[in-house]
């Protein structure tokens, strides 16, 4: 047998190995589950990869002298037509490609001869490329999955293997590459393993065909919470569970959901007597394979736990506030000469404590009131009130900030009585807290205006100030609680960081909306609006909640 007969021979052998080892990885590992799932296939293929080439060596051999039934061209054909194949020269051009490779790949024979090997495979390969490279030079084969990208950018993974070619001298002329596409094997692998991490969650998961609204899937936790041991879930459609298992908040969702044409959702609903929040996605939209994603997270004993935090922070920040409010008043007392002179030393350490006093009674008031809005009762008592007296009111509650700073206060509009049915003491708590933020924020010697305008048959207030500003990159989050910006310094400062999140629930609470303009450096302007005709429990005031007077 000649040398040139030989390598074909090693060749051909290399090829059908690596043909037998893909079929055997592909078939066992989609079979099998559990650990034979994770060792058989690839033990197997490794064990078939190495063997058959020797056997195949071995079988020429024997039959050395006589007419091979098949020449080693033939056979080498005949794989090319099972498996994708091309050579590559020393320089790594591609010297030729099947057609099996074209079809995979989408390019045309002309588009791929004579150009790196490298346009077949994605950039994060490249190390693995050098590394085949340095081992072909060394007359060694290589055997591995390599990632193929198509000329549409898609990928398909395939089971190679790439054994180097040599001249009749022995001398590195390049290398063949057989490829077999597992990319179906690998995805139903990675669904099998999908699947059992979802079954193991405990957060209950279903799947739903979109189109037939039927449940094609429940893991363990989800089967529990139903007494189902079983598939016996299988064709149950939302409709039955909604009739049967009180889920019908979670069918609601789902058609939202596709009214919506959004492709996520998060609501918090009852199944029964616990509390989930449940997350849908739509996943494979406007396909065959169209479904919904849903997860229900239990909340119902953080919920349990939450609401005793709360009962908690609520019972003592009201034992606080009549204390705190009683020492605030002697203090008062005191500084108002009630019981006689006071040393300036005495006088300014007074002032110092009042001070704070104010500060901790804002602060627990914040804390009642976020307890009531998360509690949902947050209630507002509506009546006819001067929206110019309750701007002169919250000056009056700023006036010792004011002074401390040294601001210059201007106030437009509040001439004569801008009459609105609202809740007075609430909108007084909005304006005593942006004009509160102002004079923090200011700088000594600056101007705080507050201007009050009727527009679109309504009342709007804004307040402004000439501070530090507020970075664009706050802006997202300048309405949330404990929201803390970059610039903020609450340390030096003082606040809790709800004020302006319970400014929001309360002006929207009462029909209006609530804005604000800033730029860094050149101060802020906080902007509010009510309504013309005020929404109640919703009920419409009948009577007008503006009037011009005077």
């Amino acid at each position: 047998m000649s040398q040139t007969e030989t390598m074909q021979n090693k060749v051909a052998g290399y090829l059908t190995g690596a043909v037998l080892a893909t079929a055997w990885y592909g078939s066992t590992a989609a079979l099998l589950t559990g650990l034979p799932a994770q060792t058989v296939p690839l033990a197997g293929a490794i064990v078939i990869s190495a063997l058959t080439p020797a056997f195949f060596l071995r079988r020429r051999k024997k039959f050395a002298g006589q007419q091979p039934i098949v020449s080693p061209a033939q056979q080498l054909r005949l794989l090319k037509t099972h498996t994708m194949v091309n050579l590559v020269d020393t320089n790594n051009l591609l010297i030729e490609v099947n057609d099996l490779l074209l079809d995979a790949t989408g390019y045309s024979r002309e588009e791929l001869i004579g150009k790196p090997v490298s346009m077949l495979y994605a950039d994060a390969s490249a190390p693995l490329a050098d590394e085949i490279r340095d081992l072909l030079r060394q007359g060694k084969g290589w055997q591995g999955q390599t990632p193929l990208r198509s000329r549409d950018g898609t990928t398909c993974i395939t089971q190679t293997t790439i054994m180097p070619l040599f001249d009749e001298n022995g001398a590195w002329i390049g290398s063949i590459s057989a490829r077999t596409d597992i990319t179906k094997t690998t995805q139903l692998l990675a669904e099998r393993d999908t699947a059992l991490t979802l079954h193991e969650l405990r957060d209950d998961i279903w799947i739903v065909d979109e189109a037939s609204e039927t449940i094609d899937y429940m893991n363990r936790a989800a089967k529990r919470r139903f007494g189902w041991s079983d598939d016996s879930y299988a064709g149950t459609t939302l409709t039955q569970m909604a009739e049967n298992h009180e889920c019908s908040a979670i069918y609601e969702a789902c058609l939202s959901l596709k009214k919506s044409g959004d492709s996520f959702r998060r609501v918090n609903i009852a199944v029964g007597e616990r509390t989930f929040e449940i997350s849908i996605n739509w996943l494979h939209r406007g396909t065959l394979r169209s479904r919904f994603l849903i997860m229900l997270n239990d909340l119902t004993d953080r919920v349990a736990q939450e609401q005793q935090q709360a009962d908690f922070i609520s019972m003592v920040s009201h034992e606080l506030r009549s204390p705190l409010t009683s020492i605030k008043g002697s203090m008062g007392l005191l500084l108002s000469k009630a019981a006689g002179e006071l040393t300036p030393k005495a006088e300014g350490l007074l002032e110092i404590a009042h001070r704070n006093a104010d500060r901790l009674v804002l602060i627990i008031n914040d804390i009642l009131d976020m307890e009531k809005i998360s509690s949902g009762h947050m209630d507002f008592e509506i009546k006819e009130a001067d929206l110019s007296e309750m701007v002169r009111e919250a000056l009056r509650a700023n006036a010792t900030a004011h002074q401390r700073f040294g601001l210059n206060i201007k106030c437009n509009g509040i001439d004569t009585p801008n009459m609105v049915e609202t809740d007075a003491n609430r909108i007084i708590q909005v304006l005593t807290n942006l004009m509160s933020n102002a004079a923090k924020f200011s700088k000594p010697g600056g101007t705080v205006e507050i201007t009050v305008n009727k527009v679109n048959g309504g009342l709007m207030v804004s307040v402004r100030d000439e501070g530090v500003g507020i970075s664009v990159s706050d802006h997202h989050k300048i309405f949330q609680r404990f929201a803390d910006m970059s610039n903020s310094d609450r340390a030096v400062k003082g606040g809790t960081g709800l004020g302006l999140s319970i400014c929001k629930v309360i002006v929207e609470g009462l029909g209006g909306t609530i804005d604000f303009e800033s730029r860094e450096g050149y101060g802020s302007t906080f902007t509010f609006t009510l309504p013309g005709k005020l929404r109640h429990g919703g009920t419409d005031i009948d009577a007008p909640i503006l009037r011009n007077v005077g």
